[in-house]
């Protein structure tokens, strides 16, 4: 539906956006994310035709959006972060005006309306002026704008700023509903949000593609994603040597210890690996007592810190991901296949 293929934008001197290519399969949510500055509105200000690339091409619907851009923006239904609200129109002023830009036709006009503002949960406030709606409503209204003609495309850049937490299920909600018909790209800080909502999820830093990939799937280009916090009572070389044991184990952290005559360990592993009972048992057998133990896994929020401030997934000449200061436990083939999966991207 959507292919970005080597697009570069470059203002002076600053390369925003630097080779960037990914597609968008037809009725899926991509995540977009990564840092402040890393390119996510640029990017999405030049599918949407809004600026021009210095490089590279975009499509949509296979529709080059530089040769034909009136087209492509027929399909697009575009939210800024700033949505762009005429403040002494009404609620439905605004949306009929919308309405005519977008070119719908005046038998649909107003059904489509009232339809948007249903969907959008605004049409109690049809008749109020913009400038006296909440800044919730006014991102409601912005939502409704980017609707506006049922496009087929809709690029939803913070769609949930200044919402309540209810407002914000509910806007969930919408976004999974839109899919159905739409292909829908979003841009959030909130990492909850796109792990509940969004089919793939892509990080771009510094204006490069990181990483792409299901929510589900991110954390398996790491290799060892799992683990365990341990806080156990021993000496800590013998404690390190029956860790060392357990073949299970990747990767060993040691961590400071804040109770005297114990050690604090975090081991990893693989992401659906449980090594409880083994590490367990080992410790038993050594008489070694564990005083704390605390599953992990490697959230959204980790990945996203991780892979943005890890120079293996922005350099492509390092590709090794995690290992520095740590005892990496892994076997070669192991290694090899991280570092693999690390340079592909």
């Amino acid at each position: 539906m959507i292919e970005v293929k080597n697009l570069v934008k470059r203002y002076g001197n600053h390369t925003a956006v630097n080779d960037l290519s990914f597609t968008v399969n037809r009725g899926q949510i991509l995540g977009f994310l990564g840092p402040n500055g890393a390119g996510k509105t640029t990017t999405m200000n030049i599918i949407t035709g809004y600026i021009s690339a210095t490089e590279g091409t975009v499509t949509v619907n296979g529709i080059d959006v530089f040769e034909e851009p009136e087209e492509v923006k027929k399909m697009i239904g575009y939210l800024p972060e700033f949505p762009p609200l005429y403040p002494d129109l009404t609620v439905w002023e605004y949306l009929n005006f919308v309405a005519d830009i977008k070119k719908v036709k005046k038998s649909a006009r107003r059904q489509m309306v009232n339809d948007v503002m249903e969907a959008t949960k605004i049409a109690d406030m049809r008749n109020r002026l913009i400038k006296h709606l909440s800044k919730g409503y006014k991102q409601r209204v912005g939502l409704a704008q980017a609707i506006m003609g049922y496009p087929e495309v809709i690029i939803l850049d913070e769609p949930t700023v200044g919402l309540d937490p209810k407002q914000i299920i509910e806007i969930r909600d919408l976004i999974r509903d839109l899919s159905k018909n739409h292909t829908v790209i979003l841009s959030s800080h909130i990492m909850q949000e796109v792990n509940a909502v969004c089919d793939s999820v892509m990080i771009i830093d510094k204006g490069r593609l990181i990483l792409q990939d299901k929510p589900e799937n991110l954390s398996l280009h790491f290799g060892s994603t799992g683990g365990l916090k341990l806080v156990i009572k021993g000496n800590k070389n013998d404690v390190l040597n029956e860790l060392k044991k357990i073949g299970r184990i990747t990767k060993i952290e040691e961590k400071e210890s804040l109770e005297e005559g114990t050690v604090s360990f975090t081991v990893y592993c693989k992401e659906d690996d449980d090594i409880r009972e083994e590490v367990f048992y080992s410790m038993s057998k050594n008489n070694t007592p564990i005083l704390e133990m605390q599953s992990i896994r490697m959230s959204l929020e980790d990945i996203f810190i991780k892979v943005t401030q890890d120079d293996a997934f922005i350099n492509e000449d390092k590709p090794e991901v995690y290992e520095d200061k740590t005892e990496d436990l892994s076997s070669s083939a192991d290694k090899e296949e991280v570092s693999n999966n690390a340079g592909d991207l």
